[in-house]
């Protein structure tokens, strides 16, 4: 009787440290990939490294001045919607990933208070 009591008690923590490892490790691992799929999909559309890139080139090969001025212009434009978009995504993910961690928090401190 004494073994089947001590392999209940094992097994009981067992599971709970293999949840707590799925949810915290596996979970974080499986939340952050995609998140940075979700970001490296919004650079196919908002491109921000290659405008970055070209800020100081000329916009459509024209070596005008008026070329320069509105290349510079329409490309710090975009540079500036682009990051204004990836920080608030990046916001929506943090807060998002924060709460997801807090969850077994808060379901644990509502179960014994």
């Amino acid at each position: 009787m004494d073994f089947a009591f001590s392999y209940i008690i094992s097994r009981f923590f067992y599971r709970i440290a293999e949840f707590l490892r799925h949810w915290y490790v596996v979970g974080t691992y499986t939340y952050a990939n995609f998140v940075m799929g979700v970001l490296r999909r919004m650079d196919r559309t908002l491109a921000w490294r290659i405008t970055f890139k070209y800020l100081f080139k000329p916009l459509y090969g024209d070596y005008s001045a008026l070329g320069y001025v509105m290349g510079f212009i329409f490309r710090l434009f975009r540079l500036f919607v682009g990051s204004i978009i990836y920080f608030a995504v990046f916001v929506v993910a943090l807060l998002s990933y924060l709460l997801w961690l807090s969850l077994p928090l808060y379901l644990i401190a509502k179960l014994f208070f």
